[in-house]
């Protein structure tokens, strides 16, 4: 958990640089230019580094190992700074879309020189491939915080995008194209937004993760068991935790049936990437349903 936390941190040390880079470059060339449109740009740029210490201090903390406390673990607090990150999200989104309304009263029109296209094309590219990087990085290490600060990034790329178009259409004469599409933007925000918060939601409320008819058939493959039953599912992405019923032959040893416990709990971390944690309750099959299923 600590190598894996480790390299979060590096991933999102290097996106936080990269953005830092992104919003000052905008900043700097907005204000020279005096380039509003731009220059708020920068500043949401600039935002999206608050999400990356927001994340820093999330999976920090999620490295901690169980104490008498937090006898599961610190891992939920991933969780939390996801969601965090999605109400950044929303509140960006929420940002855009007033901002947007705004422009339909008043009207203001930048300066547009070939220059400002070319440092948000730049900026644009940037972020397009911190946002690849940082998916990949989150998924290959089972990373909600990753995932979602991808998301939070791949904003900017949204946002950059109705700055291109608003001096495109102001270039062209249709001033108004601006507002509706920054207007359309703004929902696409909001969506992603609430996409994060709503997987991460599954966590906290300890919903189930996996499908117990599945699970129930992986372990009647295991020798041994004759029965299961109370399967239970919950955390989250790379830490998932299952705990179930397993029966067996009421004369078995204690030793045999606890070998059978551990295969089951070997057979299904290997099976699902994400369990980290099998608990298994032996129970004597009663003679007349040794031989059936249970998944209730």
């Amino acid at each position: 958990m600590i190598h894996r936390s480790k390299k979060v941190q590096r991933v999102l040390v290097l996106v936080l640089f990269l953005n830092l880079a992104v919003a000052f470059a905008k900043i700097a060339y907005g204000t020279l230019t005096s380039t509003l449109s731009m220059t708020a740009d920068g500043y949401h740029s600039l935002f999206d580094g608050v999400s990356n210490i927001v994340g820093l201090a999330g999976s920090f903390i999620a490295a901690r190992p169980p104490d008498k406390d937090h006898p599961y673990g610190h891992q939920k607090y991933e969780t939390v700074a996801s969601i965090f990150i999605a109400l950044l999200l929303i509140y960006v989104g929420f940002e855009i879309f007033q901002s947007a309304l705004d422009r339909f009263l008043i009207r203001s029109v930048p300066e547009v020189t070939a220059i400002s296209f070319l440092v948000i094309l730049s900026t644009m590219c940037i972020n397009y491939l911190v946002t690849r990087y940082e998916y990949r990085q989150g998924t290959a290490l089972r990373s909600q915080v990753l995932i979602a600060d991808s998301m939070h990034t791949k904003s900017d790329i949204y946002v950059s995008l109705s700055v291109i178009v608003s001096l495109a259409a102001i270039k062209l004469g249709f001033p108004l194209l601006d507002p509706l599409i920054a207007l359309l933007i703004s929902f696409i925000i909001f969506r992603a937004g609430f996409r994060i918060m709503k997987e991460n939601s599954k966590v906290l409320l300890d919903m189930s993760r996996l499908e117990e008819e599945e699970i129930c058939n992986l372990v009647m493959g295991v020798e041994g068991v004759l029965g299961c039953h109370k399967i239970r599912t919950r955390g989250g992405m790379g830490d998932i935790r299952i705990d179930m019923h397993v029966l067996v032959q009421p004369d078995l040893p204690l030793e045999e049936a606890h070998l059978i416990a551990h295969r089951v709990s070997k057979m299904l971390k290997a099976e699902y990437k994400d369990v980290t944690d099998v608990v298994v309750h032996l129970e004597p099959a009663l003679p007349q349903g040794s031989n059936s299923k249970k998944t209730s």
